[in-house]
């Protein structure tokens, strides 16, 4: 179990945490269009918070392991992994081709990102 505690892959797990929680609380909402703004948003914020819980320390032990470009760029492919899923399966959308075009062109650029080193 050491192993989940190093500074290369604790990072990346409590990133895809944090990236669940931000998901939810950015888009969670649009299943309830009922819901007011305000409560809303307060509901948004109560879940932003454990997100920032999850992603402070993640980019604190990862310092150092990574440089601060490859965790936002980590950040980044996780949080489009994250929301893929969370449309089609939560949201009910599906992907197009474009979309997918888009997020592998994202992905080309953090390969580059993490080839800078």
């Amino acid at each position: 179990m050491r192993f989940l505690q190093s500074a290369t892959v604790a990072p990346i797990l409590l990133l895809c945490a944090s990236n669940l929680f931000m998901t939810t609380a950015w888009y969670g909402h649009l299943k309830f269009p009922r819901l007011s703004m305000p409560y809303a948003v307060l509901v948004s914020w109560g879940i932003a918070l454990v997100e920032y819980s999850l992603a402070v320390p993640a980019n604190r032990i990862g310092y150092g392991a990574y440089s601060a470009a490859q965790l936002k760029t980590i950040q980044e492919v996780i949080t489009l992994v994250i929301f893929s899923g969370f449309s089609v399966f939560i949201l009910g959308e599906a992907l197009n081709w474009r979309t997918v075009l888009g997020f592998c062109l994202i992905a080309a650029g953090a390969f580059l990102i993490f080839q800078s080193k």
